[in-house]
């Protein structure tokens, strides 16, 4: 009589080989294409820096060769946010996001400060200066904080003037679409543009209102753009990682010395 091939047991063994073949596959796949996605990554991340910056075009899909054409006119510098002045990177490859994380290169926001909910905010900033073209003078600064359901992360642009918005956006987040998700509308982002930061006294005024800008209100006009529908908390998200990021626990202490030439 032959032999039963259809066991309980020979049927666990064969299972278990597809599953041990079926992940060294996986696995060597993962570990393969890992190179291109950290390379795809950093190259989303120029793109977003070049649009944010007024270097490309709105909605213009750019090629690699373009991007690194056009971030040839940018350099990445890194602040040392406890002096305001430049320094060099803690480590090769510097994440700041990565860096905020761990608390040996981050340090933790007191509650009172702490408007943008961030809870930690890294010891050094990744910043980028235009130093090519019609735009040379703008800097691109990270800003990040939580909305109504994750934290947003982006970078705002200022002009030579160091108080005049030059571009606003976020290149990842988890707001509602359609609500919340409406900060990626390119309306309203260019709403964004020609917005000042700072009133005569230096403080931190620009900000997301409740509602429609009434033009007819200078303070308004001026600094001020209009609000989310049906978007409040996300509203609020924004006007807060602006005053938190562009005040003194942020980068206002380094835009006075790079103004200054104390950089």
């Amino acid at each position: 009589m032959s032999s039963n091939n259809d066991t309980i047991g020979k049927t666990i063994t064969v299972a278990l080989l597809l599953c041990i073949v079926c992940s060294v596959i996986v696995s060597g796949a993962a570990i393969a294409l890992k190179p291109a996605q950290i390379a795809n990554k950093a190259l989303d991340m120029q793109r977003n820096i070049l649009a944010i910056g007024g270097l490309s075009k709105p909605g213009e899909s750019l090629t690699k060769a373009k991007v690194e054409e056009l971030f040839g006119q940018i350099e990445e510098k890194y602040v040392d946010m406890s002096t305001g002045k430049f320094t060099e990177a803690p480590f090769p490859n510097y994440d700041q996001v990565k860096a905020t994380k761990d608390p040996k290169f981050s340090e933790k926001i007191p509650a009172d400060q702490d408007i943008a909910s961030l809870k930690r905010k890294a010891n050094v900033a990744t910043v980028y200066k235009v130093v090519g073209g019609e735009n040379a003078g703008r800097l691109i600064l990270p800003v990040s904080g939580y909305g109504l359901w994750s934290t947003l992360y982006g970078f705002v642009a200022l002009e030579s003037d160091l108080n005049t918005v030059a571009g606003l956006g976020f290149y990842t987040h988890g707001e509602t679409p359609g609500l919340g998700g409406e900060i990626d509308n390119p309306r309203w982002k260019k709403m964004w543009v020609g917005k000042s930061i700072y009133d005569a006294n230096g403080n931190v005024v620009a900000k997301v209102k409740k509602g429609i800008v009434n033009p007819e209100i200078a303070v308004e006009k001026q600094h001020q753009v209009d609000g989310l529908s049906g978007a409040t908390l996300t509203s609020n998200g924004v006007s807060n990682l602006i005053k938190f990021w562009l005040g003194d626990n942020g980068f206002a202490p380094f835009l006075k010395n790079y103004q200054a030439g104390e950089a």
